[in-house]
């Protein structure tokens, strides 16, 4: 790209070009490559290489602070934190840590507790136990147990994106709220991942076992369990400081509070390392718990485990993902994001393996979890694992360079902008109108940010949530909108100073 400033207008096109070739490839789901490599003769899973990659992956990328749980079979290799959290407070295996979204595979675990119980059959339709859930669309009627936790109801974001509206403050008021909300698709066809499946599954828990959902998951899961420094929460205040936590933004970090969202059921639940390892090792113990209790039965954990066969484009079981590697092993897993938080559990069948990471850095910029869970993936299967810094790192200092671009191009639009009125002076204002249409671009592209990072994330949010998700991104679009707005107003004020005087 020629970076001539022949015109602002060519030099702004280009801008967003670029710009969006950026957004379209710097897509948070991979590594720009590796920074170091851990070396060691033979990789070998145990406390100290854990600690050992944990800790490079810390200094190297500079996140603040992250809590780690690895087991094997019925037994810990290893519990631990690092760092420290946006409060001061030094990271430990004890630290209480919000999982966000690996939250729906407990809760979906309480209502097939429910269903071994004989109180709830899958493939019964919701309505029947949870009268006041009901949609202006029919087909709702028809949406089972089983589709909701599979997220096969036909609920989507695109017909009712949750964290675009008013927070409800409980489980009541977040399944009232969707009386007027459509589907997107017919139940039972269609995978599409939405929080508001897991409110009605909170809710229907709490309806048929007679109690609160935080107390229900306690009673039935935590406490059995032995998970005693673990909750579930209504809303993000309710979580440890709140839930602040870090944001990436040119290589560094930014402690920021997180706005209130409501988290029951669907990303609700606050626990420790330690806690992890007990939940760990009862997904791949069929259901047995380390100091041998059964939880439940090894069939519910294997259903669990395992997507819909009736749903073909979707690998999404009940809170679990399946996926496959190279060779074909199988990798069950689930991730966690709040604008501040990331989560990441991973169960390795074949070995009986079990990961689970959180750090303290916000979704899409921070994907530090799914950077130290593959590390320690590699770790358990032989291989050396290496630091790869998380996309942003690289892709930030891109976007530094487009912004101060647009900058520099909108202080000379504007400087220019009566040399620009007096070139333009005897053209008519369809034309004058017609040379400052492609100026517009930037400001529109900023107001369709959220969307177009929606569509890659298959979710949808509001600008001031995009500015927690990628702050980088958010400043240069911001910027680039400003010049332009600055260029129009300019170069409009002095054509009109110029018809005015001729």
């Amino acid at each position: 790209m020629k970076m001539k400033l022949l015109t602002l207008g060519r030099g702004l096109g280009a801008f967003v070009a670029v710009l969006g070739i950026a957004a379209a490839t710097a897509v948070p789901t991979s590594a720009y490559g590796p920074t170091s490599a851990f070396s060691k003769p033979t990789p070998t899973l145990d406390a100290a290489s854990i600690d050992h990659f944990v800790r490079d992956y810390v200094e190297q990328t500079r996140l603040p602070g992250a809590v780690v749980a690895v087991t094997r079979g019925d037994r810990v290799v290893h519990t631990a934190g690092y760092g420290r959290t946006a409060s001061g407070e030094t990271m430990t295996a004890r630290t209480r840590v919000p999982v966000a979204s690996l939250s729906k595979a407990m809760t979906a675990l309480a209502v097939m507790r429910l269903v071994e119980a004989g109180k709830v059959d899958l493939d019964r339709p919701v309505h029947q136990y949870l009268p006041e859930f009901t949609m202006a669309d029919r087909r709702s009627g028809d949406i089972t147990v089983r589709q909701v936790l599979t997220q096969t109801s036909g609920m989507a974001d695109s017909a009712y994106p949750d964290l675009t509206r008013a927070q409800p403050h409980t489980l009541r008021e977040a399944v009232a709220a969707m009386r007027g909300a459509h589907l997107d698709t017919t139940p039972g066809t269609r995978h599409r991942y939405h929080n508001p499946n897991y409110f009605v599954a909170a809710r229907l828990v709490e309806v048929v076992g007679g109690r609160p959902f935080a107390d229900h998951l306690t009673a039935e899961l935590f406490k059995p369990l032995g998970m005693t420094r673990t909750a579930s929460v209504d809303t993000t205040t309710d979580m440890p400081d709140e839930a602040r936590g870090y944001v990436r933004a040119y290589g560094t970090t930014f402690s920021r509070p997180h706005p209130r969202w409501f988290a029951a059921g669907g990303h609700g639940v606050v626990t420790t390392a330690e806690d992890l390892a007990r939940w760990l090792i009862v997904q791949n113990n069929d259901g047995v718990s380390a100091d041998d209790r059964r939880i439940a039965t090894a069939d519910t954990i294997k259903l669990t485990h395992t997507p819909p066969k009736a749903t073909k484009d979707s690998d999404y079981a009940m809170g679990w993902s399946v996926d496959r590697e190279a060779d074909g092993r199988p990798q069950i897993e689930h991730t966690g994001q709040l604008l501040t938080h990331n989560a990441m559990a991973t169960l390795l069948p074949d070995s009986g393996i079990g990961i689970a990471v959180v750090t303290n850095t916000g979704l899409i910029s921070g994907d530090d979890a799914p950077q130290i869970t593959q590390g320690l993936v590699d770790l358990a299967q032989g291989r050396h694992p290496e630091v790869a810094a998380p996309f942003s790192m690289t892709a930030d200092w891109f976007l530094a360079a487009l912004t101060l671009l647009a900058a520099a191009l909108g202080t000379t639009g504007v400087v220019r902008a009566r040399r620009w009125a007096r070139r333009t002076a005897r053209h008519p204002w369809w034309r004058v109108a017609a040379r400052l249409l492609p100026h517009t671009l930037p400001i529109l592209l900023l107001t369709q940010l959220a969307t177009l990072l929606g569509l890659l994330m298959n979710r949808s949010g509001t600008l001031t949530q995009t500015a927690y998700a990628w702050p980088a991104l958010f400043l240069c679009t911001a910027t680039a909108a400003l010049a332009s707005t600055a260029v129009i107003t300019a170069r409009s004020i002095a054509a009109l100073h110029r018809r005015r005087a001729t």
